[in-house]
């Protein structure tokens, strides 16, 4: 066994394999970047050495940096986590050049299956399903347009080096195609050093299947059954989950076999994930498609872990090693349910837009990834986390979500007996889930958790974009749920007004503070009492328990049986009210001068759609406009990347340019005018 590793990577899957040495016994070292001087995985590691400035192509993608840092540190082997250079081939052989272990598959499997284009025709040759398209190199836009036309819209355009929902387009028409053909070029040129392209045809009411696939050196490959991962948003996954709720053990079985055949076929080895797109529209699970092989451990492997107890990255160090596997596929089992949410550095409310800023606050509901796992037989030696919840996070409070990495700030993990119970238990960790500083989607994913489809198992790739076609506004709140806020609020209101009495020099101080509120929630009012022995809500005694001191961000109460956590901000005319996964703007007025709100005037915003402006903090990638000329509605008129992501930004109304305030290469900031409209 390795005495040394180097993990070349960084953020959250850096900590996810240090831990596991660690209780492996192994050392660690870690690589940085300027951007990452302070980070947890820096601090965990038992050394560290510094690679470059914070920009990946100057650091983390740079192998002979990673090299040297090995010879530096005397690491024996490499673990490359995910993205970065954990599926380039050159990396793979420039290691085993200098007689260091890669912690991964062989080159020729990397090779096989890491190209899109290759790899469709070796599963073509090895007797796997396809998707239909074009398996070839594509000269530019217009050879794209026919090629699009001959195999029937929609179709996918994805960069052949591409992953991680980066460098992939949907169209429907040939218009699709022009606006998107070169974009998909330059993503895929950024992030993976490869600008090819092809096309395939878009599988309507598809699902995302996976199947993990562990295999060692001695030709033992075995599947670690399936994940599904269908809720996705730009075909970046959200929402992954173990087992699936559409997959029956004969299709299992089917999926597990061809995708192990397909394996052994280029010789691999380690931990692997074979992707696969399933009709939905067909209830026999039978048109399945192969889509990509990803030769490397996949961001969503925890829920694999969970269900199998198996911990994947101990497994690929062992592999490397030279080790058999210890266990056959009889073996592996499935053990309750799993479910995966991404917390992203984006804003749901603002169109999913990327935030990048300092994390001001970070309070996850469990405190990270556990390896105390003979002391609870639920974890799993941290396999399940705490009591079903674990976090597996590479952030910290104080620190930054910066512009040059991938906007996941955590992945929050549960497990249950039931996909039910996991779900519940994903909603009650979401309410503790505590961030500020800048935007997140916690609330979509917990709305997600509580949607009816989901609950049902009815997914399909384009579950987000059929369920919140407007963009998402928070979830649905029952009319009894806002009642409970209520009587929370009154009880906070109370208490806020009693601290504000006791300060020295006001008029009320020797006054009680208000007992009877008048609660605005969601458009619904709502008439709270606090007396001596019960809280009234609308007249109706409700039995609440919970505690509150003015200051207090989190509050945990319970209302009427029910447990509800609720984040509180205070506001000029009551609370920000965050639970369940939607945030609630909380009018509280003492009942004996609620009537007079009525006469408030009302603050009409000023009318912007005249600008463009930056919706984040990005590089103006392309300026289509020009001072005087004439746009129409929906037209393109920039270009922004942000997060490695290339955003269009379009007219919001026919009109003519009148100034221009930027330039094409320049960074600019959230809010920043690119444009004026006369």
């Amino acid at each position: 066994m390795f005495k040394k590793i180097l993990i070349a990577n960084r953020g959250e899957i850096a900590c996810r394999v240090i831990k596991t040495a660690r209780r492996m016994g192994i050392q660690t070292v870690a690589v940085y970047s300027d951007a990452d001087a302070r980070a947890p995985f820096v601090q965990m590691a038992d050394e560290a050495v510094h690679i470059g400035p914070a920009p990946a192509a100057q650091s983390y993608l740079i192998a002979d940096k990673i090299i040297a840092a090995c010879k530096q540190t005397g690491a024996e082997a490499v673990h490359p986590g995910y993205g970065f250079l954990s599926e380039r081939t050159s990396f793979a052989e420039q290691l085993a050049a200098e007689g260091i272990e890669f912690i991964g598959p062989p080159v020729n499997a990397i090779a096989a299956m890491g190209d899109k284009i290759e790899s469709k025709k070796l599963a073509k040759e090895a007797g796997v399903n396809v998707v239909p398209g074009f398996v070839g190199e594509i000269e530019d836009t217009e050879h794209a347009i026919r090629i699009s036309n001959e195999i029937g819209y929609p179709v996918m355009m994805k960069a052949s080096a591409g992953g991680g929902g980066k460098g992939m387009r949907l169209a429907y028409d040939e218009k699709d195609v022009r606006e998107g053909f070169e974009s998909v070029k330059r993503e895929g040129l950024n992030s993976f050093g490869d600008d090819r392209v092809f096309i395939e045809k878009f599988i309507l009411n598809p699902r995302h299947i996976e199947i993990q696939i562990l295999g060692d050196k001695h030709g033992n490959v075995l599947y670690l059954n399936e994940r599904e991962c269908s809720i996705q948003r730009r075909h970046q996954k959200v929402v992954e989950e173990a087992p699936s709720p559409f997959v029956t053990p004969k299709m299992r079985k089917a999926m597990g076999e061809q995708c192990v055949a397909l394996s052994k076929a280029v010789g691999y080895y380690s931990a692997g994930t074979v992707e696969l797109i399933v009709s939905g529209a067909d209830p026999s699970g039978e048109s399945f498609y192969f889509l990509e092989m990803n030769t490397r451990l996949q961001v969503e492997h925890p829920v694999t872990e969970a269900i199998t107890g198996i911990d994947l990255v101990e497994q690929m160090i062992r592999v490397a090693a030279g080790e058999k596997l210890s266990f056959g596929q009889s073996d592996v089992k499935i053990d309750g349910w799993s479910i995966e949410n991404r917390v992203y550095a984006e804003d749901p409310y603002r169109g999913f837009l990327p935030s990048t800023g300092r994390l001001s606050r970070y309070r996850p509901p469990v405190e990270g990834w556990t390896d105390d796992g003979a002391e609870n037989a639920n974890n799993l030696n941290g396999r399940r986390g705490v009591d079903g919840v674990r976090v597996d996070d590479g952030v910290y409070e104080g620190g930054e979500v910066s512009m040059f990495y991938d906007p996941m700030i955590a992945k929050l993990i549960t497990w249950g007996k039931t996909r039910d119970e996991a779900a519940d238990l994903q909603i009650a960790a979401l309410d503790a889930f505590e961030i500020e500083g800048l935007g997140h989607n916690i609330d979509f994913v917990s709305a997600i958790m509580q949607h009816p489809r989901f609950r049902s198992g009815e997914l399909t790739t384009g579950f987000i974009a059929e369920e919140y076609p407007e963009g998402f506004s928070g979830a649905a709140t029952s009319d009894a749920l806002k009642g409970k806020l209520a009587a929370v609020a009154g009880f906070v209101a109370t208490a806020r007004a009693d601290r504000a009495r006791q300060v020295d020099g006001q008029l009320a101080h020797h006054l009680p503070p208000p007992s009877e509120w008048q609660v605005k929630i969601a458009g619904k009012t709502f008439a709270v009492e606090l007396g001596d022995e019960a809280i009234t809500v609308d007249g109706a005694a409700v039995d609440l328990a919970m505690e509150y001191a003015p200051g207090d961000k989190l509050v945990d109460a319970e209302v009427d049986g029910e447990d509800i956590t609720v984040k509180i901000e205070p506001t000029r005319t009551g609370l920000k009210m965050t639970t369940r996964g939607a945030i609630h703007k909380v009018e509280i007025l003492p009942a004996r001068f609620a009537h007079l709100a009525g006469h408030m005037i009302e603050k009409i915003p000023p009318d912007l759609s005249r600008f463009l402006i930056c919706p984040m903090p990005g590089l103006l990638v392309s300026l289509n406009v020009a001072e005087g000329d004439k746009v129409e509605a929906g037209q393109p008129l920039a270009v922004v990347e942000a997060m490695k992501m290339e955003n269009i930004l379009r007219a919001e109304k026919a009109g003519t340019v009148k100034a221009v305030n930027a330039k094409a290469g320049e960074s600019l900031a959230v809010d920043a005018i690119i444009l004026e409209m006369e």
